[in-house]
């Protein structure tokens, strides 16, 4: 690999550090809590919920309807690095806004997260679809991971730095933590700006045919391409497989993500013990997801997301024996160990399983699976809380979504890894 190279996939790879910055910081850290204790002030904890559970499901179905779409006018046009950088401003600008809502204001700062939700999936989608024209082969498993290590470091960095603002506000000359959050939403989002300068320099927009149409006509032929898109997928039986078990296991791993809190809450364990098991998550999942791009030349990429799943499936059942502390530290590890793998390497093997050409709409659909991944895992643990009545028991039956995902993965034929 030569230093123009090498500069590229970098370059491609800081973008998740960039923008690991408001998953980890807004998504996962401050924006829940700070919703509902501070823009959302006297209101009941189940309005919150509802009203915080809304914008999240809104902003998710827009993105998840439009991202196909989208992820085809990238393609005729050659838009991929322009919408990925455009969708980064509005969500840039979203999050700045949040540091400026004032207490009470709970209509805004749904609305802020709400666009900045929306703009970070819509970025990541074409993120995601430059992937094939930055590295081939072997290399793109290495800069899959080597994204998704750099973006567990970058939000783990600056999100340690945030909560420490927040401990400590007179420390670093603040007035109080509530200053503190604030100005952890502007710095997010000068981070997630300044650090996507090196994509926009230095990855070049993949060059396609000349296509003169109005908006009017590539909307309807993006549609139309869609359309063969769906079909083409339904007659590829080794493509269509791997999609069906993405979907099941990684609707385990995002359901673990998303739930873990509430579950560590649940079962009795303090905020500090939760604030603490995101940052071990964090800060192991940056070399375990660079030492996972290390190994597909030799055990090729599906052994691998293998043996991630079925860590992932003793992770949930060890969580059930949880009752200190230390265990959910413990699980916190496992997790950041195994987390950054699946992630990367399916990103990577479906990166090699497509034409690089239409990489724009297959990572459309990707990432339209990836949205409405986060459906059924979750409703899996609401019927085992409802029918067991323990919430132990009901995170159980998180073990199908992962047992029938590994074996459909087992299926599926992996595509040759060219160094």
């Amino acid at each position: 690999m030569d230093q123009a190279q090498k500069k590229k996939i970098f370059s491609w790879a800081l973008y998740d550090w960039a923008n690991s910055a408001y998953s980890t910081t807004v998504m996962a850290g401050f924006f829940p809590i700070f919703f509902k204790k501070y823009w959302s002030d006297g209101a009941d904890a189940i309005v919150t919920t509802a009203r915080l559970g809304t914008v999240i499901s809104i902003s998710s179905l827009i993105i998840a309807l439009l991202s196909p779409t989208l992820g085809v006018v990238a393609d005729l046009k050659g838009f991929k690095k322009l919408f990925c950088l455009l969708f980064t401003f509005v969500g840039v600008v979203a999050c700045a806004w949040m540091g400026f809502i004032p207490m009470g204001d709970w209509w805004a700062a749904m609305l802020a997260y709400g666009i900045a939700m929306m703009a970070f999936n819509a970025s990541s989608v074409f993120y995601d679809s430059l992937l094939p024209y930055v590295a081939d082969g072997a290399q793109m498993d290495y800069a899959s991971s080597l994204g998704y290590s750099l973006g567990y470091l970058g939000g783990g960095v600056l999100f340690l730095i945030n909560v420490l603002m927040y401990l400590f506000p007179a420390f670093f000359g603040l007035a109080d933590g509530v200053i503190a959050i604030k100005i952890s939403f502007v710095m997010v989002a000068v981070w997630w700006m300044g650090f996507s300068l090196p994509l926009a320099r230095n990855v070049p927009e993949p060059h396609v045919q000349a296509n003169n149409h109005n908006i009017i006509r590539l909307t309807l032929e993006s549609l139309r391409t869609l359309k063969r898109t769906l079909k083409a997928l339904l007659l590829e039986r080794n493509l269509l497989i791997f999609m069906i078990a993405y979907w099941l296991y990684i609707d385990g791993v995002y359901t673990v993500m998303t739930m873990a809190v509430d579950y560590g809450i649940a079962i009795g364990f303090e905020a500090k013990d939760l604030i603490a098991a995101l940052l071990i998550t964090q800060f192991i999942g940056f070399p375990c997801a660079y030492y996972f791009g290390t190994v597909t030349k030799k055990w090729g990429t599906k052994a691998p997301i293998l043996l991630c799943i079925v860590m992932y499936a003793i992770t949930v059942i060890l969580a059930t024996r949880m009752s200190q502390a230390w265990h959910f530290y413990l699980l916190a590890t496992v997790i950041g160990m195994f987390q950054g793998g699946v992630q990367s390497l399916s990103r990577s093997m479906f990166g090699r399983m497509i034409r690089k050409e239409e990489s724009g709409e297959y990572f459309g659909l990707f990432n339209l699976v990836g949205r409405f991944a986060s459906i059924l895992g979750p409703m899996v643990v609401a019927v085992g809380v409802t029918v067991t009545g323990d919430s132990r028991l009901g995170m159980m039956g998180l073990l199908i979504l992962f047992v029938s995902g590994g074996l459909m993965l087992a299926l599926v034929k992996e595509p040759a890894v060219h160094s």
